[in-house]
């Protein structure tokens, strides 16, 4: 049986892809930063610690396949002074001594998760593509880049095969941040006054993310490539609000505020970046995914999206 270190493994996408994993009869050896209790998809664990520049991997990489990197730390809307050398440690430097120990391990195959934040934060003309040249805003989309390129330097100078996939945001069961703070929002019923958007957002649910990882494990023409991975069907933060109110038996209300002000008054109360993921277009295109390695989304938005109400509503949130 195959085994694949899965980093991450007890987080919102890790969770579901050790199932994922399982389910296709892989056998899953969770990385673990502390000791726990852990579903039956991971059949090894292996505590490893803080992931920075001088975590030992060599217990956890033991008798390793394929590695699939889906720990990090993660975006934060406003860090707190000294989290920029944190994502580095972490993201950069930590990926760069996992992808190092990976190859003297004998690993075939690795696996980065990235972010589409490497890319920018916003797609006013088109959608990203996998072609279009990097260029981070942050400190957490620049420690992303950094750790790509040193998995692909590595991957270079050794026999190991390295895929990059960048995702937009990922939503499912489980998830936080500013996809729960929309459901909350729809849940309460709360006026949005978000009417008058007219953007174009990229998502992609755990389910699609998932199955890409399992496809890109061990399709001959995945590695020394990057890929970008969504549902398939961008949406306007208006619609989006719309198909989680139908999920959720929710009346929805979206007064139509000129974006403008919108605009004038987050300035006002220091709220620029949230108000930019709302009103603002992140979009990918996924057609070299498609037409190169042949995936298709298996899970629609319409039933992700209750899928992940149905969740909500059954009181997973605090």
């Amino acid at each position: 049986m195959t085994r694949v270190l899965v980093t991450g493994a007890t987080g919102f996408v890790g969770g579901a892809l050790c199932e994922t994993l399982a389910r296709a009869d892989y056998l899953v050896r969770g990385a673990l930063r502390t000791d726990r209790a852990v579903p039956t998809a991971i059949a090894e664990k292996v505590i490893v610690g803080d992931i920075n520049s001088t975590t030992d991997w060599t217990q956890a990489l033991r008798g390793v396949d394929l590695v699939i990197h889906a720990a990090a730390r993660s975006h934060v809307l406003h860090p707190a002074q000294g989290s920029a050398d944190l994502y580095f440690e972490t993201n950069d430097r930590g990926t760069e001594r996992l992808a190092n120990v990976a190859t003297r391990m004998q690993v075939s195959r690795f696996i980065y998760l990235s972010s589409i934040k490497v890319n920018g934060e916003e797609t006013p003309a088109r959608a990203y593509t996998s072609a279009d040249e990097p260029h981070p805003q942050d400190d957490y989309g620049l420690s992303k880049r950094r750790a790509e390129q040193h998995v692909a330097a590595t991957a270079e100078h050794t026999g190991m095969e390295a895929v990059i996939v960048r995702p937009p945001l990922v939503y499912g069961p489980g998830v936080r941040a500013n996809f729960l703070r929309l459901l909350r929002w729809v849940d309460h019923g709360w006026p949005l006054p978000l009417g008058a958007v007219r953007n174009a957002r990229s998502l992609v649910n755990v389910w699609n993310l998932c199955d890409f990882l399992l496809l890109v494990l061990k399709h001959p023409d995945a590695p020394g490539r990057t890929w970008l991975v969504s549902d398939g069907e961008d949406l306007s933060t208006p619609d989006l609000i719309r198909r989680i109110g139908t999920a959720m038996g929710r009346r929805v209300r979206l007064p139509p505020v000129p974006v403008a002000f919108l605009q004038l008054s987050a300035a006002l109360v220091g709220r620029r970046g949230e108000l930019a993921r709302l009103c603002g277009s992140l979009a990918v295109d996924i057609t070299q995914t498609r037409t190169q390695l042949g995936w298709s989304p298996c899970v629609s938005v319409d039933e992700a999206l209750a899928r992940t109400v149905a969740w909500y509503l059954q009181g997973a949130t605090p």
